[in-house]
């Protein structure tokens, strides 16, 4: 199974154009972004859990990277309330679920074999730094081997210069309206820019906030 999978092609899905496939396990479907393979391919996806569903343990070949967009996940290791961001390094188990229900955006074996670093931080309660342009601001998740991942909050009415993406630009965007002069993303989409690509972002009047992913997606 393909989808978006030439990395060296620009690629947004609005939340408008959400089509849920069921997962193997009853209860959870997907919302898929990028995919390369079938069940065991690299993949992106929007991931919804009924109230009550599950998934039997299971490894991470290749990592599960995880932002908790909307209720609580949880495994036998905790409960992981929304803003919730988790990384489970190559070679990990766990057996997942959800009590209430809960979004989750997923991605899964994209870690360098050397990334192996569990990673647990709540987003409501860390801090954020002044970037260099001024009304925008950012929460550094991880960092590994050149690839940056961050929330970056926009205020309203900001923009900044055009710029290069070096190594690609991957953005969800987890609140108001991002805009470019390719268009207006609102909450709930997802762009993935290729290594080489120009733009000049901005907000209006509602700013922004999103999950950014910087790097190495000139390497797929």
């Amino acid at each position: 199974m393909d989808i978006n999978s030439d990395f060296n092609k620009r690629a947004v899905q609005g939340a408008h154009e959400a089509v849920w496939t069921p997962s193997p396990m009853p209860g959870v479907d997907r919302r898929m972004l990028d995919r390369v393979g079938g069940e065991t391919g690299r993949a992106t996806s929007i991931v919804r859990y009924a109230a009550g569903a599950h998934f039997e343990r299971h490894a991470h070949e290749g990592g599960e990277e995880i932002f908790v967009l909307q209720g609580v996940f949880s495994d036998e290791h905790g409960d992981y309330p929304a803003g919730t961001y988790l990384r489970n390094p190559p070679g990990t188990s766990h057996a997942p679920f959800s009590r209430d229900g809960c979004v989750l955006f997923v991605k899964l074996r994209q870690f360098a074999p050397d990334d192996t670093q569990p990673v647990r931080i709540s987003t409501t309660t860390t801090s954020w730094y002044p970037a260099a342009a001024p009304g925008v601001s950012v929460m550094p998740l991880h960092e590994h081997a050149g690839v940056n991942t961050a929330l970056v909050r926009w205020a309203p009415n900001t923009r900044i210069k055009t710029h290069t993406h070096l190594g690609g630009e991957e953005i969800l965007v987890l609140a108001g309206v991002f805009q470019d002069e390719n268009g207006a993303y609102p909450a709930g989409t997802w762009l993935r820019s290729p290594s080489g690509s120009r733009h000049t972002p901005r907000t209006g009047a509602e700013g922004a906030i999103l999950y950014v992913k910087i790097g190495g997606f000139g390497r797929q």
